[in-house]
Formats: structure tokens, C-alpha cells, sequence
């Protein structure tokens, strides 16, 4: 799993260790310490409901649809005509889908998958949702090379750019959800039962902390190595860790000595 995530970070030009994990699922959390070990993560967060995380996102995801449609079209013979009747029938069948769930605000996103001739992959470039004219080209031409540069290093000056395919993605605006600030917290959760479990960090039995999901406060911290249980799933906290509660009861397993 760790190798996974390298290759889909490289493969995207991210550095994996400067973000925070976040582990939903009923077998992530019982994975997410020691993943986090394998690729230098600090922070990770297990949300309430983790075990059915999946079913409460698809209860409070905005209602979307996605029309993606190919037409491979040099850059240098960018035609604004074609381009914008494509895009109009995406919108179109995008926005229609969705307007027949909702009578709200709809946002859509212009994506166009690009690459230089003769290359097998294709990165996304978002435009803007608008129509476009020759002047545009410039533009585009120049938001492909500073994500292709972004992804892959430098961009390559010479061949030729082209589309390959489109997308227009439609979807409902929900309300944003309320913000909270991660807190490493320094007050220890009171522990009532510890047993033997392996720790593959020291690569022993180690007395761990068992403790229940509920028993912790907001803001307390559990010393790893630990489990914490719930009805869904265990999140197990391996010794380079401390477990900490937060405000909105997510578990934020953060590195020792920070």
C-alpha cells in the first residue's frame, strides 16, 4: 500500500510527506500509523463513522454528473469553433442530468486532458467555463506547460501539443461544512486496560493501551502504542504515535514530539 501511494504521488508530482492522511473504511484505520511510518506522514485523521465513510460521503456529496466526450485537435490548428460546440453539448448533457435532481445553484468545471503528440498519457488542464477565442490559445498553451512542468519537472519545448479529451463536470453547491483547527493536545486520556499486542515498529509485543473511542475527550491525548475501539473499526496507534481527540471527535494520530 505504501508503494501504491508513492507511485500515485510521483505520478502526480506530489510530496506525499507534506500532507496529512486521511483513513476512512473499516481496515484503514487499522493500517494508517504504520503507512503513515513507511512514508514519512506526520498527521493522520480518522473521521467519526470511519467504518461507513463511504456510505456518509455518498449521502452528503453534492449531486454530480460528469460528460466526457474526445476530439483530438492540435494545438497549433485550434479551432475556438469546435471547441466551444463540444463544450456546449458537454454542458448541456451535464448540467441536464443534474438539473433533473436539484433546483438549486449549479457550478460546473472545464477539464481538457492534453499531451504532446506522439506521447500514450494525457495530463487534466482546467479551463475556464466560458467559450473561447483564438487569443486563447496562448493561454492554454501556456497553463499545459507550467502543469506539465508541475508534474513531470520541466516542460519540452518543440513538439505539439494537442487535446485528446474533455470534460464538464456539473454539480449541486452544498453549504461547506464547519471548520475546525487541529489541536496536538497535551492533557492524557485516562487509560483503563493495556494488552500485549505485536508493534511492528519494534518488532515486539509491546504492553498497549486498549481504549474506547468514547472514554476520550476532545482534546486528550493517548500515549501509543494503543488501539482505540469502536463499533465500526479499531485505529491502531503504533509506538511512534500519540493518539488526540478533536473537536469534532476525529481521531488525529500525530508523530511523537509534535
Amino acid at each position: 500500500m505504501a508503494n501504491a501511494a508513492r507511485v500515485h504521488a510521483v505520478e502526480n508530482g506530489k510530496n506525499i510527506s507534506e500532507n496529512t492522511m486521511i483513513a476512512f473504511g473499516g481496515a484503514a484505520p487499522l493500517h494508517a500509523a504504520r503507512l503513515c511510518e513507511k512514508l514519512g506522514v506526520d498527521r493522520c485523521l480518522i473521521p467519526q463513522g470511519a467504518g461507513v465513510g463511504s456510505a456518509i460521503g455518498f449521502l452528503k456529496a453534492p449531486f454530480g454528473y460528469e460528460a466526457v466526450g474526445s476530439q483530438i485537435m492540435g494545438l497549433s490548428t485550434f479551432d475556438p469553433k469546435r471547441l466551444n460546440a463540444l463544450l456546449d453539448d458537454l454542458k448541456q448533457t451535464a448540467e441536464g442530468f443534474v438539473r433533473a435532481g436539484t433546483q438549486g445553484e449549479i457550478r460546473r468545471e472545464v477539464v481538457a486532458f492534453m499531451r504532446y503528440r506522439g506521447q500514450g498519457w494525457e495530463i487534466p488542464i482546467a479551463l475556464p467555463d466560458r467559450h473561447f477565442e483564438l487569443a486563447d490559445r496562448a493561454m492554454i498553451e501556456d497553463a499545459f506547460k507550467a502543469r506539465y512542468a508541475q508534474f513531470f519537472g520541466r516542460a519540452v519545448e518543440g513538439p505539439e501539443i494537442e487535446f485528446v479529451t474533455f470534460s464538464v463536470k456539473a454539480q449541486d453547491i452544498r453549504p461547506e461544512g464547519e471548520k475546525h483547527t487541529l489541536v496536538a493536545g497535551s492533557d492524557a486520556a485516562a487509560t483503563p486496560a493495556t494488552r500485549l499486542v505485536f508493534d511492528p515498529s519494534a518488532g515486539e509485543l509491546l504492553e498497549t493501551v486498549i481504549i474506547e473511542r468514547d472514554a476520550i475527550k476532545p482534546g486528550q491525548r493517548v500515549i501509543g502504542p494503543a488501539v482505540v475501539v469502536e463499533r465500526e473499526t479499531s485505529t491502531v496507534v503504533t509506538s511512534p504515535f500519540d493518539a488526540v481527540i478533536q473537536s469534532d471527535g476525529s481521531i488525529l494520530l500525530i508523530r511523537k514530539g509534535l
